[in-house]
């Protein structure tokens, strides 16, 4: 180093101690503590940092010191193995007229290739370092036949990135951040903003991140999502609320706003330090009606929980042209909680709550079902919303034939847990016949239905259009499946017509169907003559357009679409009906009648659900965790604002074309479901099916023979008389069983049949009600 004043000097060392001795240039004096440190600027820098066996830390000198020198000798370091890995490529010599590689015998002696062409010669071309970089030409035509050079850059800097690698990976080990992370968009451009940075980038610190920088977000965030506002002005939109507990136990009331680009977060708010009645939530979804603009909303969807059902008709009567609207989605999971309560099913979901619970609390038990069922889990039943008890089942009865022949293997039988009293009662379950027909009568009920319910809880494809008549088709669906013996299905139907005339039949509903071309002139006298659904037509109409000369208007226009006039009647029009979403297709084709389609686009393309709020609880569950328990409600606010609102946007554009929703599932939603029982070949028990095609060995015999056989509980119509058929019933609960199963029927009430009764009831045990 050159001798002078430190000023002078390059090196961060000379910034922070000075030359006592100017001849000697070894020896610097650290500003701090006053120690020499004999060794020249790399020593003295290694006392600023601490943590160097060669020299004692400095213990004066400030955290900020520390981290800059630290930094200058990092940076220093990693150029100084880019200079000596480029000093390896000036050292080389190349000779462009080499083509060919010396080859080596086994005896050691170069052996020389000889060109095509002739007997000249050529210098044999010697493997260097360079190679390491360069591909032989053989190796570089790719095919385009244009030779690929691997580049330089990319292969000094391996080291660096695995490095690098290897330190954000530890980062996120440490902050406990899920793998997925990476995967953002995000992610990647801030990994490319610390490039172009380049060395000694200074990390955001703790009070930019919490304050300044979320803040920027927020409004980068509106940015993002000012076309949702844009659209709300433009077709209208629908508020959605639910209420939820975090982890704190608040009560916290979410708000979303729904239109044809999807939902956006708005709020959440903290309603924990008042009663939840309907004059407060009225306060509430009016507060945000008023936020959003009244002219701009066309319905607020809630629960129906009896608070927001007030809080609904207060907001009709005060805001003229807007509609209350229960979610469809709650409404049918009431519907199949309803039918989950029935006994017979009861008693079938709590046996298989009992199956899944039972494997899988147990690791040996799980990886032998998994060997049978091949590789493949059953769900495990939670209380959840949304049918997660039939969908369970659903699952449970796909695994059939696997789960009984591991319950008959000897895998099974030879281990401890087919000793178990809980062990006998589900390996007994799993072969008890009645139990399948049971989980069989459960998914023809509930099946049709869960099918609707997925259609409403979708946020890409609206389903106001479909919902009306897709309730008739689960209906249709689960007559069907009984062959339309009424006694069998007629309590279900009682259930879901009360939810639905009680909960899910709105003007909106109906309006919706009536606009929906699919539906309209398939069965245009049907529908017309239809009075519900012109009622509900009408009073959309009537409060949804404010003027009256606009409501004229689009009554004149009706007239058009019912006879198929202006562009309603093209061939290209007509093709459409069924391959376009309902909103999309009155976009394209009615322009003849503008008011009408005005209509029409607002009612179709709104949603039916308000299930996005309960999806955004999750967002609330990771950034509310409990590492951040004390995190203010308005912060919290402004990350889920982000990270929900970003992932909504994120979804929208990479989604595909909307197409139309199709029901046929929900027609076809039973069909997996019969299978061999037929309605013609019912056999005195479901438990003589055939455990191989081939032979005449049943599931009953087998069941005998493992000693799990259950009882049986004959149908009074294969009995002579009535009274035999319920003496026979009677007996059979007092035979000698498993003591916990017979309280477990006793206490679940399951019907039986008296004498007045002369319909074949779905007894808990009856063998033959699956058709």
């Amino acid at each position: 180093m050159a001798t002078g004043d430190s000023n002078s000097r390059k090196d961060i060392a000379w910034k922070y101690a000075y030359l006592a001795n100017q001849n000697n240039k070894n020896d610097l004096t650290c500003n701090f503590c006053g120690k020499v440190a004999k060794g020249g600027a790399y020593r003295l820098k290694q006392h600023l940092v601490g943590g160097y066996r060669a020299i004692v830390g400095c213990q004066k000198c400030p955290e900020h010191v520390k981290e800059e020198v630290n930094q200058y000798m990092l940076r220093k370091k990693t150029e100084k193995e880019q200079v000596n890995l480029m000093a390896e490529f000036d050292d080389m010599a190349f000779d462009e007229e080499e083509d060919e590689v010396a080859e080596i015998d086994a005896r050691g002696k170069r052996v020389q290739n000889v060109g095509g062409s002739g007997t000249s010669k050529k210098k044999p071309r010697h493997v260097g370092p360079m190679d390491a970089f360069v591909s032989p030409k053989s190796a570089q035509m790719g095919k385009s036949g244009k030779g690929v050079q691997t580049t330089i850059n990319d292969a000094y800097k391996k080291e660096l990135r695995e490095k690098a690698c290897v330190d954000i990976a530890r980062w996120m080990y440490e902050a406990a951040i899920p793998f997925n992370a990476v995967n953002y968009d995000s992610f990647n451009a801030a990994i490319q903003s610390i490039g172009r940075y380049g060395i000694g980038m200074k990390p955001p610190s703790y009070h930019e991140v919490r304050v300044p920088l979320l803040k920027k977000e927020v409004v980068h965030t509106n940015d993002i999502m000012k076309s949702h506002k844009e659209e709300w002005a433009r077709t209208g939109c629908s508020i959605m609320s639910d209420g939820w507990k975090d982890k704190s136990h608040r009560s916290l009331i979410n708000f979303l706003v729904n239109c044809s680009k999807g939902s956006m977060f708005i709020e959440s708010i903290d309603a924990s330090s008042y009663m939840k009645t309907g004059e407060r939530m009225f306060q509430l979804l009016d507060n945000m009606v008023e936020k959003i603009g009244e002219d701009k909303v066309i319905q607020v969807i809630t629960d129906n929980d009896s608070s927001y059902v007030m809080a609904g008709r207060l907001l009709e009567a005060k805001r003229p042209h807007l509609y209350w609207t229960p979610c469809a989605a709650h409404c049918l999971d009431l519907m199949l909680e309803d039918i989950a309560k029935l006994p017979t099913i009861m008693r079938t979901i709590k046996r298989a709550i009992e199956l899944t619970g039972y494997i899988y609390n147990r690791t040996g038990l799980i990886n032998m079902m998994r060997q049978f069922t091949g590789q493949r889990n059953l769900l495990r039943p939670a209380k959840t919303r949304f049918a997660t008890s039939f969908l369970t089942l659903s699952s449970i009865h796909k695994q059939k034939e696997s789960l009984r022949k591991m319950f008959t293997s000897k895998d099974w039988t030879r281990s401890k847990w087919a000793k178990e009293l809980t062990g006998k009662r589900v390996a007994q379950t799993i072969l008890m016949a009645t139990f399948w027909n049971t989980v069989v009568y459960s998914l023809k009920v509930s099946g049709p239905i869960v099918r609707v319910l997925r259609l409403v809880d979708g946020e890409k494809r609206p389903a106001m259009g479909y919902i009306y008549e897709a309730m008739d088709r689960a209906k249709e669906a689960i007559e069907k499946s009984f062959n339309g013996r009424e006694e069998r299905y007629k309590e279900i139907f009682e259930i879901i017509d009360r939810r639905w005339d009680c909960q899910l039949h709105r003007p909106l509903h109906a309006a919706g169907y009536f606009l929906n071309p699919e539906f309209f002139y398939d069965n245009r006298s049907e529908i017309e003559r239809d009075e519900e659904v012109m009622a509900g037509l009408y009073k959309c109409i009537q409060r949804l357009v404010p003027n009256i000369n606009q409501q004229d208007k689009i009554l004149e226009e009706l007239t058009s679409y019912k006879r198929e006039e202006g562009l309603f009647g093209l061939e290209m029009a007509k093709r459409q009906r069924k391959k376009k979403a309902p909103a999309d297709w009155w976009s394209a084709y009615g322009a003849s009648t503008p008011s009408l389609q005005q209509f029409a686009v607002k009612v179709l393309i709104l949603t039916c659900s308000s299930s996005g709020c309960e999806r955004n609880w999750s967002m609330f569950e990771h950034v509310h965790s409990k590492k951040r328990n004390r995190l203010a409600q308005s912060r919290m606010n402004d990350l889920v604002y982000i990270k929900y609102n970003r992932a909504l946007k994120r979804r929208y554009n990479l989604r595909d074309t909307i197409d139309p929703i199709s029901l046929k599932d929900v027609d076809d939603s039973n069909e997996w479901l019969i299978g061999r029982v037929e309605e013609d070949e019912v056999e005195e028990f479901a438990e003589d099916d055939l455990v191989f095609n081939d032979d005449i060995l049943t599931w009953g015999n087998v069941a005998r023979a493992s000693g799990v056989e259950e009882e049986r509980f004959n149908f009074r119509s294969r009995m002579g008389t009535l009274g035999q058929a319920t003496g026979s019933s009677s007996s059979s609960h007092h035979a000698p069983h498993d003591g916990d199963e017979e309280d477990e029927e006793n206490d679940e009430g399951y019907k039986s049949c008296d004498e007045n009764d002369d319909g074949p009831l779905l007894d808990e045990d009856d063998d033959d009600y699956v058709d």
